[in-house]
């Protein structure tokens, strides 16, 4: 039986209440997702990895939903292979993963997190309804190999399992050259030689280019990743040698370095030292050693919804602006306006806060979301309208401003009671304030009519 969690109302009921009506009509605050970016975004990413010839595995805690994974899956992925943060991932899009199984499409799970023993039970059950090799794990510590063992002893099934290397992001994971703390690989490859488990190979997770406002920077960030789990591989080839009939799988990755790889496709080809690393970085794995065979797979997110942290990150030389491009807004309400010497500047107050927004920093401004365009910005030039200030449930908008710019700023050009949209910060924490998504389309000529509601998965 699945965990109790938050209840969403049925999408049936959703669709009643709201699809045909204006976004701008809908109760306020609400998240809104562009579906037209979101397709797009997915299949820039899809031909890129096809392109490049690698491995693709996608993560799903951005959104949590069935809709944009079969987006990120494509339609003609033979293997799709996927990251969850959390349990209740894997219920929410259960009955998805067993409609690729079915039509013959192997699907592959990874629990993105070192191994909980808590949730062995869970995914020991999970693991039988996603059948032989649906289930991948990660290990950090040679303590979580009686997990391993448990969850072999309560699902009959040997569960993958990739050791999580430290590639200098310092979040999870063991440094390329301690691999074997406390025992750690010999212990996972006797498990495999038992049968109990699959050791699938390497796993990072470095966001260091969350820091980059290059794309050459995230291709240098991105071959650092590789040259370090490369370095792992090696350090530890006698043992990993035990299962030298197997590809090691190098997984690697985050949204801003993976999608750097579009820059080595086509016309935007990129030429400098980043290229060049990566495009090293990349041989080196197919090239392998003398005793352990190795392959490249990617893993990334974001990718498919974007935020503002993405786009400060300009990973992509052939990215057009927020608006083109970052699929996730909030729709809220303007309370009030002070463009009358009230305060030292011109603001405005709107419903939505913390709780609907989130409080995330961004690298290329100081704000905490930018609003987009309307209809009389243009008395400010280019200068954004961002959200300046935050509380729970409200936020001060002002024109963005550079140090002693204070002065003699035009009036912002809204009123009471009118709706802005709200280009957030960081799309994973904006989602999952909100039980569901409204979906609109810019490729159709109503760009603001809900056309679906999307049901996020809830809980851990």
């Amino acid at each position: 039986m699945p965990v109790p969690q938050r209840i969403a109302p049925s999408s049936e009921t959703l669709r009643e209440f709201y699809v045909g009506k204006d976004v701008n009509d809908a109760p306020k605050p609400a998240v809104v997702l562009d579906v037209a970016k979101v397709r797009r975004h997915c299949q820039s990413m899809l031909e890129a990895v096809d392109d490049l010839r690698v491995g693709f595995r996608f993560h799903v805690k951005t959104h949590k939903t069935k809709e944009v994974t079969k987006l990120q899956a494509g339609e003609n992925t033979k293997k799709i292979n996927c990251i969850v943060s959390t349990v209740a991932e894997i219920d929410h899009l259960l009955p998805t993963f067993k409609e690729y199984t079915q039509a013959g499409r192997p699907v592959n799970i990874l629990y993105g997190v070192p191994l909980l023993g808590s949730q062995i039970e869970r995914l020991a059950l999970l693991s039988k309804e996603l059948g032989k090799d649906g289930l991948t794990v990660i290990v950090d510590h040679p303590s979580q190999l009686d997990s391993i063992r448990r969850l072999y002893a309560l699902s009959g099934l040997p569960v993958g399992v990739y050791l999580k290397v430290d590639t200098g992001y310092h979040r999870a994971g063991l440094p390329a050259t301690a691999l074997n703390k406390g025992g750690l690989l010999e212990q996972l490859t006797q498990l495999d030689a038992e049968g109990k488990a699959v050791l699938v190979g390497l796993y990072s997770h470095s966001s260091l280019s969350y820091k980059d406002d290059t794309a050459d920077q995230a291709m240098h960030n991105l071959a650092g990743e590789i040259e370090g789990c490369l370095e792992a591989l090696h350090a530890n080839e006698s043992l990993l040698a035990a299962n030298a009939s197997r590809e090691m799988t190098i997984s690697v990755g985050a949204s801003p370095q993976v999608t750097s790889i579009e820059n080595l496709m086509g016309d935007t080809a990129a030429n400098g030292s980043g290229e060049l690393r990566l495009r090293t970085a990349i041989s080196k794995v197919r090239d392998g050693s003398p005793t352990v065979k190795s392959t490249l797979e990617l893993h990334a997110g974001v990718y498919a919804l974007l935020d503002m942290q993405q786009m400060s990150t300009r990973s992509r030389k052939a990215l057009g602006s927020y608006e083109d491009e970052v699929a996730i807004s909030v729709v809220a309400e303007v309370c009030s306006v002070y463009n009358d010497g009230e305060r030292d500047k011109p603001e405005a107050l709107v419903a939505v806060g913390v709780l609907g927004l989130g409080r995330e920093p961004c690298p290329s401004y100081s704000g905490w979301g930018i609003v987009g365009r309307q209809p009389g910005f243009e008395i400010a030039g280019e200068r954004r309208l961002i959200v300046d200030r935050i509380s729970q449930e409200h936020s001060i908008l002002s024109w963005e401003v550079g140090p002693a710019e204070d002065s003699d700023l035009p009036p912002i050009p809204l009123e009471v009671g009118q709706s802005v949209r709200i280009y957030p910060n960081h799309a994973c924490v904006t989602g999952a304030l909100y039980g569901w998504y409204l979906v609109v389309d810019s490729s159709k000529s109503n760009k603001t009519e809900i056309v679906d509601v999307w049901v996020r998965g809830s809980g851990w």
